[in-house]
């Protein structure tokens, strides 16, 4: 059987980068039908399609999308192995993670640690909105989105959610500020707090338990972000509602105290992919071990 001709490999390659057909094939001295025979010829080897057309726009298909994964990694070893005459290591498995801007670092730092620091995988990450980091998703520019809720069901992309961890949620502060001890109500009586923005769901469940209370809290800081919120309890402006994973190390080192965990109210993080028919085999197995 006929090997790979990294020659159309390196036309696809260079099409994939520049996005264009045309102004590749300018820039390749080449006519436009001479490369999209060559593109043709690779996708006949390997037996899928690499782009599809949509509008006047060229779009990596899936298969094009691992195609171009490890035509970087092949290019790549190439340009070290002229650059440095030594050995060239392992190819490398591209993982792109993308995570909601407001979601725990902690969080995040415990789902990728099994591959931190492995050296076949190449770490891309992002952040963003929900909107954004599920239509990057969408488009195969990512291949798993962290999350804190679960997205709504989508016509057009067949999403998987997987429930990784469910967190619990405390009220949290400083040592001074828990110096004196008392009950869940004096607390919330006479301590400002810091809460997370309406519509997140800590903050749906932190209404609700005040409300049963009886209870109406002065609020220090409605917080979108889980790293000011950290930030803003260790400045002691109040007690924080938060799940200690967040404040792990202010936690360990003493900074901050776990006051009480806060009955009924907890985070669920999910991981979002999508359907493919070639799975990244090193998410597939970080999402077995991390699956609850």
């Amino acid at each position: 059987m006929n090997g790979l001709n990294y020659n159309h490999l390196r036309y696809f390659w260079a099409v994939a980068h520049d996005g264009n057909l045309t102004r590749t094939a300018q820039r390749l001295n080449l006519t436009q039908s001479a490369l999209s025979v060559q593109i043709r010829k690779l996708e006949e080897r390997i037996g899928h399609a690499l782009f599809e057309r949509r509008g006047r726009q060229l779009h990596l298909t899936e298969a094009g999308r691992i195609t171009l994964d490890h035509a970087d990694a092949i290019f790549a070893t190439g340009e070290e192995l002229i650059d440095t005459l030594r050995n060239t290591g392992v190819a490398r498995q591209a993982l792109r993670v993308g995570a909601l801007a407001t979601l725990s670092r902690n969080f995040q730092m415990a789902f990728l640690r099994p591959v931190l620091g492995r050296p076949d995988v190449e770490l891309i990450l992002r952040s963003g909105s929900a909107a954004e980091l599920l239509q990057l998703l969408g488009a195969l520019s990512l291949d798993v989105v962290l999350i804190n809720h679960a997205p709504a069901r989508d016509s057009v992309n067949r999403l998987v959610v997987h429930r990784l961890a469910e967190r619990s949620v405390s009220l949290i502060g400083t040592r001074a500020r828990l110096r004196r001890k008392g009950s869940l109500e004096d607390r919330l009586r006479s301590h400002p707090v810091i809460v997370p923005t309406a519509g997140n769901s800590i903050r749906m469940g932190f209404d609700a338990l005040v409300a049963r209370l009886g209870i109406r809290p002065q609020i220090a800081a409605e917080v979108e972000d889980m790293a000011m919120m950290r930030l803003l309890a260790r400045e002691d402006l109040g007690l924080a509602v938060l799940p200690p994973i967040v404040v792990k190390d202010e936690l360990d080192d003493g900074r901050l105290i776990e006051a009480e965990q806060l009955a009924g109210i907890v985070e669920t993080f999910y991981a979002v992919t999508i359907e493919r028919r070639f799975p990244n085999p090193v998410l597939t197995k970080l999402l077995r071990a991390k699956k609850i």
